[in-house]
């Protein structure tokens, strides 16, 4: 490309409005701030829910003798501590970068998510436990008809809260509020269960059903579990989810400057909510370091105004020489 074109090119691009991208990352840093507090605000009303639920389904597995009562109750109690660990884990990553953590504390979303896992498959391997004991050794249901009504309203009630933060979570990216998302589903679904299994057990005479449904709820939770923890190891170990995404940042950057740069790798990373790209592009070498500068800031904010989840785009030049080695 001549020097002309080349002249043209950096003049357009360093009259593009700054305030449009400026706006974007405000307009995104706002949605990032406002995703957080929504879900502070429905973890709290699931740690209320749930401990209310999981004491009205201990207190009705006791009076019955119910296995898949009890279950159903102590899941409601830990799908709680798992929504204060969520709650916890939002808290910390609202705060702003410091010496420590200079990136931010983004991923203690994703940390929170983690520990949450952990927590559903001990969860789940207790109930497993408990409900061989109760098939080995099953025992009449009492008051059947009092726990299939308990077990119908905590299901109802779970459901609709769970709903309510999967929206949530979808809206705002939130790993760990889908996280605790997917396991209100999955309580709500073990409640309905549990009512089935009491009824078959109580009114049908298969009593091994109770204790069945038990390991059942067992086998929601583990899968849960399984995907959850999946997806958050994956974050923190900077795994990138969307092999596209460099392909587009690719595609994007060149076409905009073209014959001006060629990118010669990008590297991306999430964190929670947002993401960074390190771009190595190639110049020519012969050209003035301020006009350098100039296309390297037109080229962080080509991509935050195309990706607004992008934080920080880094841009790193490399001299490309005629003979085709980069230096």
């Amino acid at each position: 490309m001549d020097e002309k074109k080349s002249e043209e090119i950096t003049t357009a691009n360093s009259q593009q409005p700054k305030s449009d991208v400026a706006k974007d990352k405000n307009s995104f840093a706002n949605l990032v701030n406002e995703g957080f507090l929504a879900g502070q605000r429905i973890a709290k009303i699931s740690i209320v829910t749930l401990v209310s639920i999981g004491i009205a389904e201990l207190l009705m597995g006791y009076v019955s003798g119910s296995v898949v009562a009890t279950a159903d109750g102590v899941d409601s109690m830990s799908d709680a501590m798992i929504s204060f660990i969520v709650l916890i884990g939002l808290r910390f990553a609202r705060r702003p970068a410091d010496r420590k953590f200079q990136f931010g504390y983004h991923k203690v979303e994703s940390f929170a998510a983690m520990v949450a896992a952990i927590g559903m498959i001990l969860i789940g391997s207790f109930i497993v436990y408990h409900s061989y004991e109760g098939f080995i050794h099953p025992e009449e249901i009492q008051q059947p008809i009092l726990t299939m009504i308990v077990l119908a309203i905590a299901g109802g009630i779970s459901l609709h809260r769970a709903f309510q933060m999967r929206n949530i979570a979808n809206k705002y990216g939130l790993l760990s509020l889908k996280t605790d998302a997917k396991n209100s589903i999955k309580d709500g679904s073990a409640s309905v269960l549990g009512f089935f299994s009491v009824l078959l057990a109580s009114q049908f005479g298969f009593l091994q059903a109770d204790a069945i449904g038990g390991m059942l709820i067992a086998g929601f939770i583990f899968s849960v579990a399984y995907v959850s923890l999946k997806q958050s190891s994956l974050i923190l170990v900077d795994a990138w989810h969307n092999p596209m995404s460099a392909d587009y940042m690719k595609k994007l950057v060149e076409e905009r400057f073209q014959g001006m740069i060629k990118v010669r790798s990008i590297k991306l990373r999430q964190t929670g909510m947002i993401s960074r790209a390190e771009i190595h592009v190639e110049m020519d070498g012969s050209k003035p370091l301020n006009e350098v500068e100039e296309v390297l800031l037109n080229t962080e904010r080509v991509i935050k105004s195309k990706i607004p989840s992008m934080d920080i785009v880094l841009v790193v030049p490399h001299t490309r020489v005629r003979s085709g080695r980069s230096l």
